[in-house]
């Protein structure tokens, strides 16, 4: 999936440091429920942490690579066809309840495209549910490279990466049901905002159609869920994710949450505790429209100051992809769920 150039706000970054800090006192305190009994000279027993099944990375850069082999997923084109398919597919076989949203949406260029959302869910009858997300449509352009701006990139990163991962957690739900509900989303239409294209007035709403679609059209009557976690460019080599401007906004116990869950498991030195600016991504509409506190697990490269040397450019293939980092975020990721 390739990650749009988001917009960046640096202007609230304060509000958001201050955010944090008043919120720091109660979101850092221990995530496992406490047990006291009626004298208040004993102990405190705290629940220990489950250990969460292994993530395979091998198999998620087997589905990255399934995803690239379609050919660039541009809604309405023969291989975004192919590839929604296949994840149907994939999840009825892992034992999820499928649901394909169908929609449409307009682009910044004044075009209509068709929109397919694919919704996976698991343990269907529990009330407290995590929504997990990610985009797996493909940029059809090139703008941030040099050469064939025009063309339609693999988009091995920047779409395939964070739906692979899911995909594996997903394999992982059917051979270890965990205790809460799961709703697995893939969003369509995210990367055909107007970016770096010239010509052509925009701004960040011409990005995350088919999010946004979602958010104003529930696949569920009244449908909700505990929190969020969107993964965005979650394959790369030398990864490096901050704190998320929205993420730290709408969901600052969430990012907690998730963050000491990578510390924890040795990944400190990947999830920074740095922060980027806000960056209008899927999670934006699941905070803003759907009100379910929504996180982004999102690559950004803060020496560039972009979110990675190919974003929107033709290098977004499978050279450039590092199962490791699909390993880790996925570890993370099942931490999280099996410890709810």
């Amino acid at each position: 999936m390739v990650f749009k150039l988001k917009m960046v706000k640096k202007a609230v970054l304060g509000i958001f440091s201050i955010t944090v800090l008043l919120f720091s006192a109660c979101d850092n305190e221990p995530k496992e429920k406490e047990a006291v009994t009626s004298n208040p000279e004993s102990t405190v027993l705290t629940k220990p942490r489950v250990k969460a099944p292994s993530f395979n990375e091998d198999s998620a850069y087997f589905y990255t690579k399934v995803q690239v082999e379609f050919g660039p997923r541009i809604p309405d084109s023969k291989a975004h066809a192919k590839t929604a398919d296949w994840f149907q597919k994939q999840f009825k076989s892992f034992g999820a309840n499928v649901t394909l949203q169908i929609g449409s949406g307009q682009t910044f260029d004044g075009k209509q495209y068709g929109i397919k959302n694919i919704i996976a869910s698991y343990n269907d009858s529990a009330k407290d549910r995590i929504l997990l997300c990610a985009h797996w449509d493909t940029r059809p352009f090139a703008d941030k490279d040099s050469v064939n701006k025009n063309n339609a990139i693999d988009g091995a990163n920047d779409g395939a990466s964070g739906a692979a991962v899911l995909l594996e957690i997903a394999r992982i739900l059917k051979e270890n049901p965990p205790n809460i509900g799961i709703d697995i989303i893939l969003f369509d239409l995210e990367d055909y905002g107007r970016g770096e294209i010239k010509g052509f007035d925009g701004n960040d709403d011409s990005w995350c159609l088919g999010s946004r679609y979602w958010a104003q059209n529930m696949h569920k009557p009244g449908y909700n869920a505990r929190f969020g976690i969107l993964l965005d460019m979650v394959g790369g080599f030398n990864p490096s994710f901050p704190k998320e401007g929205y993420s730290l906004y709408y969901a600052n116990g969430i990012v907690e949450k998730v963050w000491t869950a990578a510390k924890n498991l040795g990944y400190g030195s990947i999830f920074k505790e740095s922060t980027s600016s806000t960056i209008t991504d899927d999670h934006y509409y699941v905070n803003k429209t759907a009100g379910i506190p929504c996180i982004d697990i999102l690559n950004y490269d803060e020496n560039l100051r972009d979110f990675n040397a190919h974003h929107h450019k033709h290098s977004d293939n499978l050279k450039n992809i590092d199962k490791r980092t699909l390993g880790i975020v996925g570890q993370v990721v099942l931490d999280v769920i099996y410890n709810e």
